[in-house]
Parts: structure tokens; C-alpha cells; sequence
């Protein structure tokens, strides 16, 4: 375990859930969740296992994932820091739907579930906020089965690739690479193809001046052309 800072100094909370908390509640959670560094490639909880509780990511980022009938993972979100991972399980009182796994080392806060119920019951605005987010992140997984049958795999790949850049932003250097960092064996986990398939058409995107690319950095250089190949809207 590692020590924190209080939730309240916390530079996440103000674009999170917890941002409904009063002082007091903020307090009760401070002084009973537990903090943990997570190096790359550890795993929060699997797929299958029964929840005691919910983890809010402090920095770093994570991936959800279920593992399909071949054996294969399929990346269905990505978490951000401010995020909360495990919640929907949790409150829906069955067991994990996915496995969370750290993509980098990530600060991951703990909240067990007698201390999250309490602020669940007793505050109706961080309930409400809960709800709100699980309805948003509804109507993504169901955006991603549309896509997943709808659109081509060069389409679903320029559409992740905004999707990451939306989400995570780039860095603050001239080369304005994407602030997360995906092998191209994750990349295809999360379009829902082959491997091989990811570096054909990222190749392609690169030759086209759609991208640049160095090592697992990746850098949109034309959003404009980008959107349009993705069938998204300005």
C-alpha cells in the first residue's frame, strides 16, 4: 500500500462522480480507502471473480477486457484517471463482467463496498451522477456492437484511433503523439481483428499521411480525412 493524498486535494476529483461528495463524505471515503501502485501488465480483478468493493484510477491508465470463446481478449473500454472501474458489477451485485489490467504503472485507490453503499444511499446527486455514467457508457458498448457489425475494420480502426486521441489527448511536444500507448496486438483486441490485419492498415494510414507512427506512438495527422474515413460527424 501506498500512502495518498486526501481525496479532497486530489487533482481528479472535480471531473469525476466523487465531485458530488460533501466534505464530510469525501472524509468517510478518504479514511477507509486503501492506494496500490500497479506496474504494467498487473491485473486489478478478473473476469468472473465477485467484487468487494470499487477502485477509482489516480493515474495511469487501465484496460477492461472479456476473453471470448477462442480465447482471444476483447478490449471493450479504457479507463482514465478520475474513472471508476468495477462499479457496475458491484452494484449490479454479480460477479465481474471483465478483467482491469494496468497498460502502464497506475496509482489505483480502493473503496470497499460498505463505505461506497453508505455515500450511494445517503447522497442523491452521487447517485444520480453513477446512473448518468452507467446510461453513457451503455450507449457505448452499444455503439460498439453497431460498429463491430456495420463498419469495415478500417473504419473501426480510425474510429479507436479518434476515439483515444478524444479521450487521452496527445502530448505536448510538436509531435503531438496520443498520450496512450497501445502495442498492435491491443490495437487489434480493441478493433476486434487480426494482428497482422492492425499493421497492414496502419502501414496503408501511414503511406496515406493519415498517421504517423513511431515504435507504439501514434500521431493523427489528418483529423479531417480521418473523421470522414471513420463515418463520424465534425
Amino acid at each position: 500500500m501506498k500512502p495518498s493524498e486526501h481525496c479532497q486535494q486530489c487533482a481528479n476529483v472535480g471531473n469525476s462522480s466523487f465531485n458530488h461528495l460533501s466534505h464530510d463524505e469525501l472524509g468517510c471515503i478518504n479514511a477507509q480507502k486503501t492506494c496500490n501502485t500497479y506496474k504494467k501488465g498487473q491485473v486489478l480483478f478478473h473476469e468472473g471473480n465477485r467484487p468487494i468493493g470499487v477502485f477509482c484510477l489516480k493515474s495511469g491508465k487501465i484496460k477492461i477486457s472479456k476473453m471470448g470463446l477462442d480465447g482471444k481478449e476483447q478490449i471493450v473500454r479504457l479507463a482514465k484517471p478520475g474513472d471508476l472501474i468495477g462499479y457496475r458489477s458491484f452494484l449490479g451485485d454479480g460477479v465481474y463482467a471483465a478483467t482491469a489490467t494496468s497498460l502502464e504503472e497506475s496509482q489505483v485507490c480502493f473503496i470497499d463496498k460498505a463505505n461506497f453503499l453508505n455515500v450511494v444511499q445517503q447522497n442523491s446527486q452521487f447517485s444520480w451522477s453513477l446512473i448518468q455514467k452507467l446510461s453513457r457508457e451503455l450507449k457505448e458498448a452499444e455503439q460498439l456492437l453497431a460498429d463491430m457489425a456495420q463498419k469495415s475494420v478500417r473504419e473501426r480502426l480510425a474510429e479507436v484511433l479518434l476515439l483515444l486521441q478524444k479521450k487521452f489527448g496527445t502530448t505536448e511536444d510538436s509531435q503531438k503523439y496520443l498520450s496512450v500507448q497501445l502495442s498492435r496486438e491491443e490495437l487489434s483486441n480493441y478493433v476486434g481483428t487480426a494482428t497482422e490485419t492492425i499493421i497492414r492498415l496502419m502501414s496503408d494510414m501511414k503511406k496515406e499521411g493519415l498517421i504517423e507512427t513511431q515504435g507504439k506512438k501514434i500521431a493523427i495527422r489528418d483529423l479531417k480525412a480521418m473523421m470522414a474515413l471513420a463515418n463520424l460527424d465534425d
